[in-house]
């Protein structure tokens, strides 16, 4: 096939992918569900090389998140919902209305802080023309610790929030209280546990947010320097002819220590 650079070209290949006369087998069997894991993999992929600095990486995934759109808006053309020139007039439409300060003739926001107030409140009058809660729009999808950033910052914006950080930290030691009152109460009463367990978490992401921490972010970071410590453990143990199973818990916390150190 020729080069293409054309978005019509993409659209047109997704086309004979899904073909039944000539398309890929694999291809015409997918919906809406099938497909949804794949596009939410791609947004990651998205995101880890924008983290590791790849910008060749970055071209590549941009191209296979963008195709996940197309992929989309094939099979809504089919059902005869809608067209990739729907999705396009669509999100076009809506940031020319979200942009006034740009495209209309409004003035006033100077700042970046001062856009994404004046975004939200935006998007606060349009659900509230429809008459949906404050909480509505807020994907159920998402990874657990984005979407308890978002709804916290959703009822943050009408004034269901502690006044100051120490609060929050008060909720957090509360928190923990009632897990181990539940540890003890009931032990293997998963049911309690998980729940309280949740409170926590919940707890940190808004302590995450007063001190404008992006949880996922700090937790992403601690997952990586957990690995890196964890793997100079592996390594040190290798360096003696051994692995894992043969160390104590002893040896590895004394490893641990030292990875602190020097990785």
């Amino acid at each position: 096939m020729a080069r293409t650079e054309k978005i019509e070209d993409l659209i047109a290949i997704m086309a004979r992918l899904r073909d039944p006369e000539g398309g890929c087998p694999w291809d015409i069997e997918q919906d809406f569900k099938t497909i949804a894991p794949y596009t939410i993999e791609e947004a990651y992929e998205v995101a880890d090389a924008i983290a590791r600095g790849d910008k060749a990486a970055l071209r590549d995934e941009l191209g296979d998140l963008l195709f996940q759109v197309v992929y989309h808006a094939r099979m809504a053309e089919e059902d005869g919902d809608f067209t990739f020139a729907d999705v396009v007039a669509a999100i076009s439409e809506k940031m020319v209305r979200r942009h006034p300060h740009v495209f209309g003739d409004e003035d006033g926001i100077k700042s970046a802080d001062a856009q994404t107030t004046a975004w939200e409140d935006q998007k606060a009058a349009e659900r509230a023309i429809k008459g949906h809660s404050v909480l509505d729009d807020v994907p159920a999808a998402l990874p657990a610790l984005v979407r308890a950033e978002k709804l916290q910052k959703r009822a943050a914006r009408v004034g269901f929030d502690w006044p100051e950080v120490a609060q929050v930290l008060d909720k957090i030691e509360e928190e923990i209280k009632e897990l181990r009152f539940e540890l003890e109460k009931s032990p293997g009463h998963q049911e309690m546990v998980a729940d309280e367990i949740g409170d926590i978490l919940f707890a940190l992401v808004n302590l995450a947010r007063w001190v404008k921490i992006d949880p996922e972010d700090a937790l992403r970071g601690t997952n990586a320097k957990f690995t890196k410590r964890f793997r100079f453990i592996e390594a040190a143990l290798k360096d003696q002819g051994r692995n894992l199973k043969s160390a104590s818990l002893e040896e590895m916390e004394s490893l641990w220590q030292r990875a602190k150190t020097e990785v």
